[in-house]
């Protein structure tokens, strides 16, 4: 059987942020665990598909392959799937999370990595065509340098935590099960601050601007995501930093749209033009002139396709097309030399034109010299 879409089995969407898959991971895996489900193979199966899903999306290399390739890209990462430990590893995860903990297990007895952090950057749809680099400044945290990120005032020493005795966690015994959890009062560190730094106020980290050169490749679309490894918050002394992403968001243009790759766009044309034919000079987003031979007779509405003048793939390949939909402008203001061109056009076509348009002046005459202007009551 062929393996489902990995968002599709979470219920979240491409663009979902990493706090939005764990949390809907959190939701199916506490349904479907088979300690909950017992005898029913079906949630079994269904336990090890969010997992497995889960396992992919929160891992930001093996989800941009996913995105890339699908399910094909993964099968040479060792990705395509968890075994045994991965399951038990994630739950225990979730049971920490869900029980106070900062962390699962895996964090327990060792210095904790920074979180990741996450920004919105805002780029133009020209932008988005060309490619731009984009200076950012997001806030992160850093180590308090007063206390080297211990969180105790230089010259004294955290304490060991008197409920879990140094270990970082508890036990809590109902009936015949036993659970470990994350120690609350130390937050699983074993020791807590009695007498705290002053700037940092014991947390052992202080609030920082870092400054950035974001290069963003051409054809980017919103929702794609830029990350930077090392540059989020700072973990624990020891431990490494989070990692930062930008998530890019394109605004609208006034002018031209953005379908995929293609571009839309409306483009006037004169009504002799349309009729005749003949070469039409359009503009692209970028600024490029392109000159179109417009065939006889063109109508309103008509799509003209201009290959390869759309969005650059930011994983190579063709270009979109701009696709440009005529309107055949209608003249509101003729010279006399064209109202006279005009006119012998409807002679020709045997279509009736009413007379020029007569003003207050003219039609008080008319009535002053005793003519009828009845022809003219509601011009």
């Amino acid at each position: 059987m062929a393996k489902r879409d990995y968002y599709e089995v979470l219920s979240v969407t491409r663009t979902s942020t990493e706090v939005e898959i764990t949390k809907a991971y959190r939701k199916l895996a506490m349904q479907h665990h088979p300690d909950r489900n017992a005898g029913d193979a079906e949630a079994e199966v269904r336990f090890k598909e969010v997992t497995e899903a889960y396992e992919i999306l929160r891992d930001p290399q093996k989800r941009g392959v996913y995105d890339r390739h699908g399910h094909a890209g993964l099968a040479g990462m060792n990705g395509g799937g968890s075994g045994a430990g991965g399951l038990h590893d994630l739950f225990d995860d979730l049971l920490g999370s869900f029980f106070g903990g900062g962390g699962g297990r895996r964090n327990r007895g060792g210095p904790r990595p920074g979180r990741d952090i996450q920004a919105v950057l805002d780029i133009d749809l020209v932008e988005a065509a060309t490619g731009v680099k984009k200076t950012q400044t997001v806030p992160r945290e850093e180590l308090c340098r007063d206390c080297g990120g211990g969180g105790a005032r230089p010259g004294t020493k955290p304490a060991a935590c008197r409920r879990c005795g140094g270990q970082g966690v508890v036990v809590l015994n109902q009936g015949f099960l036993s659970v470990q959890q994350t120690c609350r009062a130390c937050d699983g560190k074993g020791q807590v601050i009695t007498d705290p730094c002053g700037p940092c106020r014991g947390r052992g980290r202080v609030e920082a601007r870092r400054t950035l050169e974001v290069e963003i490749p051409a054809g980017v679309d919103t929702g794609n995501r830029i990350r930077y490894a090392g540059e989020g918050d700072a973990g624990d002394p020891g431990a490494p930093r989070g990692d930062l992403e930008f998530v890019i968001r394109v605004r609208e243009h006034k002018f031209f749209h953005r379908d995929g790759h293609n571009l839309l766009c409306a483009w006037p044309v004169s009504f002799a033009r349309a009729a005749l034919g003949g070469p039409v000079e359009i503009t692209t987003l970028t600024g490029q002139k392109v000159v179109h031979d417009l065939p006889r007779g063109t109508q309103t509405d008509e799509v003209i396709r201009l290959a390869g003048h759309g969005m650059p793939n930011p994983r190579g390949g063709r270009k979109g097309d701009l696709l440009v939909q005529v309107v055949v402008q209608t003249p509101t203001q003729l010279t006399a030399e064209q109202e006279q061109l005009f006119r012998r056009l409807a002679e020709l076509e045997n279509t009736p034109v009413p007379g020029p348009k007569k003003g207050l002046f003219g039609k008080l005459k008319d009535m002053i010299a005793g003519e009828d202007p009845a022809g003219e009551r509601g011009a």
